[in-house]
Order: structure tokens, then C-alpha cells, then sequence
């Protein structure tokens, strides 16, 4: 990974990625047991960080298959924030 975000141009915002990724899982698990509502807050922080992700996929061009991953998780991240908040109650 570390190579990965050379060639992204992000090397320096590595560790905090995985910070960001690390502290995103760990709130969707003690939200799970514990509190409801940190699942939405996370959901939707992650769902953000993928989206990021996909978007620099996209900017140094890389194929679609490659960038596939990080917008599946945005989207699995963007359905758990809506069935752990009252706007999947809208839809």
C-alpha cells in the first residue's frame, strides 16, 4: 500500500487514511452493540472517505475494475447510514 499511495500522490496522508479506516470499522462494531447512532455517524465518514478514494481512482486514470472496490464499499457504507437513520424511513 505504501507504493500505492506514492503513486497516488498521497503519501503523506497515508497514516491518517488508515487511521480514518481503522477508527471508521471499530465505530461500526462498538455501534453495533452499543450505540445505534455511532453507526450512522461512521457509515457516512466512510462512505466519504470511499467516495475520496474513487475519486483519485479516477484521476490518475486507472481502470474501472480497479477503482470498482472503493465505490461498492461508499455504497454499502451509504445503504448502513441510511438503514441507521430516519431518512431510509423517506425512502
Amino acid at each position: 500500500m505504501k507504493n500505492e499511495f506514492i503513486r497516488f500522490g498521497l503519501e503523506k496522508r497515508r497514516n491518517v487514511t488508515g487511521i480514518l479506516q481503522i477508527l471508521g470499522g471499530l465505530g461500526l462494531i462498538i455501534g453495533y452493540f452499543y450505540f445505534p447512532i455511532l453507526i450512522a455517524i461512521t457509515s457516512i465518514c466512510l462512505a466519504l472517505l470511499m467516495l475520496l478514494g474513487f475519486g483519485v481512482r479516477i484521476k490518475i486514470k486507472d481502470p474501472i475494475l480497479a477503482s470498482m472496490p472503493s465505490l461498492l464499499y461508499a455504497i454499502l457504507n451509504l445503504y448502513l447510514f441510511l438503514q441507521y437513520t430516519s431518512i431510509s424511513k423517506l425512502f
